[in-house]
């Protein structure tokens, strides 16, 4: 089966490109490097041309609130366009969990626009809701110091390996479209602070964490259940302090 995997170049595109070139599939990798550019359109119609399946996994180079709502704006548009003219069958996207129910982040607002822009286009399509990246967790703790401290909203994270979070959008890939979401996460929902801890003992840092009910992630302020999945999700296998542990 031929495959576009647009956003081939980043964390999750690289590693999806080589579990579908691995199961035998015809994947074409397309990037802005390989003069595919989502936001002009440029290089779209040959990347996608022949292609059964799109997955679109690209990220937006800004997280400036009118930057990143642009960009994925044009991005959903132009390739849904390519994926209509081209005759592609089944549109696979990559989204997070909670997406719909943050509007004060202007990142997923940005989001919500490209999940609606592809739901309403009448193309087949799957969208992979997943959860924070283990590989995010350090920064994600870092944008959480406060002086000498870490102040941790009160609410939970479920941290998940990209590499299975990668595996999981192949295998949307290669499926029947569901024309809806679907929830992916890690097998472990824990304390944002309880995150915090786990990856500064890994660094061997003794900064002390606090709970802090004022504290936000990337400025969003967040209830106990905003990034986590609900019922019906799929859960990957990897734990978080496992992943830590091999990072050590």
């Amino acid at each position: 089966m031929r495959i576009a995997v647009i956003g081939a170049s980043g964390l999750i595109g690289t590693k999806v490109v080589e579990l579908l070139t691995a199961q035998g599939h015809d994947v074409v990798a397309a990037s802005r490097g390989s003069g595919a550019d989502v936001v002009t359109g440029d290089g779209l119609a040959e990347a996608v041309a022949g292609a059964q399946v799109l997955v679109d996994v690209v990220n937006s180079p800004s997280f400036a609130d009118d930057a990143v709502l642009a960009f994925f704006t044009a991005s959903a548009a132009n390739l849904v366009a390519a994926a209509k003219a081209a005759g592609v069958g089944h549109y696979v996207a990559l989204s997070i969990v909670g997406v719909d129910g943050l509007p004060e982040s202007g990142y997923l607002r940005a989001k919500v626009v490209q999940e609606r822009t592809i739901s309403e286009s009448g193309l087949p399509h799957t969208i992979v809701r997943a959860t924070q990246f283990h590989e995010f967790a350090d920064s994600i703790t870092q944008t959480l110091q406060v002086g000498d401290e870490v102040h941790a909203p009160d609410a939970l994270i479920q941290p998940v390996a990209a590499a299975e979070v990668s595996a999981e959008v192949a295998r949307a890939a290669t499926a029947e479209p569901i024309n809806g979401t679907r929830d992916f996460g890690g097998p472990d929902k824990m304390p944002f602070a309880d995150m915090a801890r786990a990856v500064l003992a890994a660094k061997g840092a003794d900064t002390p964490v606090s709970v802090d009910p004022a504290a936000t992630y990337f400025g969003t302020p967040l209830t106990q259940n905003s990034l986590v999945t609900g019922d019906g999700a799929t859960l990957a296998s990897t734990h978080f302090t496992d992943w830590l542990a091999t990072r050590a």
